[in-house]
């Protein structure tokens, strides 16, 4: 009783029972409803501070790694602040010399050279820093779409069952470039505008400005970290929704994209724009409401520096007017001030660049944050190799988002070399039982067994490499014929190739092509009819010379004769090894050493393809009905 005492403190205190009293138990109808929203939300708390935890070390693990090309990145840009903010001083003594009338023309020249020299002395720094800035932004940016791709490709089919492609590229494109446009940018203007605005602050406070003067001059700069603090969270809260928006429009644009042969068949275009247009629209919205908070504020900081310059030519004036402050002062004070007015803006722009990247950055944060579903154990054992035998005991499994189970009490053994039959209509469990065995969902453990180890224990790199699975859809990547059936091994020799395309029964029409399997296939191979493109994925599984073959409807695309006699090459290829068919034509199974009858995740029948014929149950009823197809056909 001890391990359920939690279950019971829920059950006590949300609908005020006695679990260990003698009365029986009564609970209210909607009570597996309440748990899983608490346990659903207490699981969800936990995920998320992981998330943050995980996600922070994005840009952490960056600088600590290139952070003594940042540091010297700062020196060099700080150093040619620190010369350019001479400038005002030099054309102080300049004036100064002219009003005393000092100036001579060997002056005239040491001057020049002077300004040349910090001219050039600030171009060559300046460049050198921006141009470590920039390199680490691009750096950064391949890392990072590196280490997201890493990412995408340990996510579960849950995660991809819930986001769309568009909104896993808008994470690779717009949110990454942001952040590097962050990470540059917002790093060459920072350093800039903080170490001018520093030395252009020290520099007046160690001429003989007045020091009065130089304090009215910087208090309308007081105003700005009011303003970051004001509009900083606004600008990172749109920037956010533009962000999702944008997300939206490429996974819109993707879904247009895949389905145009659709639209175009059904004369539906101007619905697919209406459709594509609303997350235009969206996005003009957002981005409108971003633009008018940017805007203020970049009108606002400048607008400080510009009553900076007011006062100080008002106060600056009148002060010299009136013989307090010489002409070269003065001169010097506009310039100083002139000079403040490039480092405030370059501030307002550093902001919103960091307020939009901090959005980006969130995102990516809490993407790579998630864990994936199904990991190894911490102890997990490898795959002997060549293991072929399949034990399933007692198993039963309902998908994470749902309460009805979608297969119960399964029992079955398939011997190595042996070749079992799955026949069922859609939403059978057929497809669920094929993705616990490849473990794309974790069955219960002690339930599925493979060279008699619970799979639930292997490493999954030791388990999907001794099994070979060919889907229905038979997808093919956009390269040549033969890269899409040497995929597990490039590097294969092209007779074993050319034998796997034999076996198909795709040789011939890939002989056919100019470039016979050196020929480039369209996007998602639609260069090949469906049954070509079928069977190419078939070649693909069997080059693997897996232990274990699924297919999974994987000829259903292919007509009786061609059906056949793959089917023959399978039986003669692969005596010794495990092979899974399922299949909704008797025809692709009936040659299997035992076949199994689902419906609504149970077996309803098994035995051989005659055991089957005598048992006169759905499986005969079904082989009646597609034998009297074939016979009208």
């Amino acid at each position: 009783m001890t391990s359920y005492y939690p279950l019971a403190g829920i059950l006590e205190t949300r609908f005020d029972i006695n679990i260990t009293g003698a009365m029986p138990l009564k609970l209210p109808d909607n009570w597996i409803n309440i748990l899983k929203e608490r346990d659903f939300c207490h699981a969800n708390t936990k995920r998320g501070v992981r998330r943050l935890l995980d996600g922070r070390r994005l840009l952490l693990t960056h600088f600590k790694k290139y952070g003594w090309i940042y540091g010297g990145a700062f020196i060099l840009l700080a150093s040619a602040n620190v010369i350019f903010a001479f400038f005002p001083s030099v054309l102080q003594r300049f004036a100064d010399a002219y009003e005393a009338k000092e100036l001579t023309r060997q002056a005239i020249v040491d001057y020049s050279l002077l300004l040349l020299g910090i001219g050039i002395a600030y171009g060559v720094l300046f460049g050198f820093g921006q141009y470590l800035n920039h390199r680490m932004g691009r750096i950064f940016e391949y890392n990072t779409r590196q280490r997201l791709f890493r990412h995408f490709t340990r996510l579960s089919e849950q995660y991809y069952s819930k986001n769309g492609t568009g909104k896993l590229l808008s994470y690779v494109m717009n949110d990454v470039t942001s952040v590097r446009e962050s990470i540059a940018n917002g790093v060459n203007q920072l350093t800039n505008a903080s170490v001018l605005l520093v030395s252009v602050v020290v520099m007046m406070s160690l001429s003989e400005l007045p020091l009065q003067l130089v304090f009215v001059c910087v208090l309308p700069l007081l105003t700005i970290p009011f303003l970051v603090v004001y509009f900083g969270p606004r600008i990172r809260d749109r920037s956010r929704q533009v962000q999702e928006s944008l997300a939206e429009m490429t996974e819109s644009a993707e879904e247009q994209f895949g389905g145009i042969r659709v639209t175009k068949t059904f004369a539906v275009e101007d619905i697919a724009e209406q459709r594509f247009g609303g997350t235009v629209e969206h996005i003009k919205d957002n981005q409108l409401k971003l633009v008018k908070m940017t805007s203020a504020f970049q009108a606002l900081i400048p607008f400080a520096g510009a009553l900076s310059l007011v006062v100080a030519i008002t106060y600056g004036g009148y002060m010299t007017i009136q013989g307090q402050l010489s002409i070269g002062h003065f001169v010097a004070l506009t310039f100083y001030l002139r000079m403040i007015m490039n480092p405030l803006q370059q501030i307002g722009n550093v902001i919103n660049t960091m307020q939009r990247a901090r959005a980006s950055l969130e995102r990516l944060n809490n993407l790579l944050g998630i864990k994936p579903d199904i990991q190894d154990h911490e102890q997990a054992a490898e795959l002997p190799p060549g293991a072929g035998d399949v034990r399933i005991h007692n198993l039963s499994f309902a998908y994470p988002d749902s309460w009805q189970p979608s297969l119960s009490g399964i029992d079955l053994q398939v011997a190595q070399g042996h070749t079992l039959g799955i026949i069922g209509k859609t939403g059978s469990g057929k497809t669920t039982l094929v993705k616990l065995l490849l473990r794309v969902y974790d069955p219960p453990e002690g339930s599925v067994f493979i060279g008699g180890e619970d799979i639930t224990r292997l490493s999954l790199e030791s388990l999907r490499t001794q099994i070979a699975y060919v889907p229905q859809d038979g997808f093919l990547f956009s390269t040549t014929i033969r890269d899409n059936i040497a995929f597990f091994k490039r590097d294969i020799a092209d007779d074993n190739v050319e034998h796997a395309a034999k076996l198909a029964e795709v040789y011939d029409n890939v002989i056919g092509f100019d470039k016979r399997f050196e020929t480039q296939l369209g996007e998602r191979g639609l260069t090949l009819s469906g049954g070509q493109r079928q069977r190419t994925s078939l070649a693909r599984g069997l080059i693997k010379d897996a232990p274990i073959l699924i297919l999974d409807d994987s000829v259903s695309a292919v007509d009786a004769m061609t059906e056949t006699s793959i089917l023959g090459n399978l039986r003669s290829a692969r005596k010794d090894k495990t092979t899974i068919i399922i299949a909704h034509r008797i025809s692709a199974v009936k040659h299997a050493d035992e076949i199994v009858v689902m419906d609504e995740g149970r077996i309803i029948e098994r035995g051989t393809h005659q055991e089957l014929i005598r048992q006169r149950g759905h499986y005969a009823a079904l082989f009646a009905i597609q034998e009297e197809g074939v016979s009208h056909g």
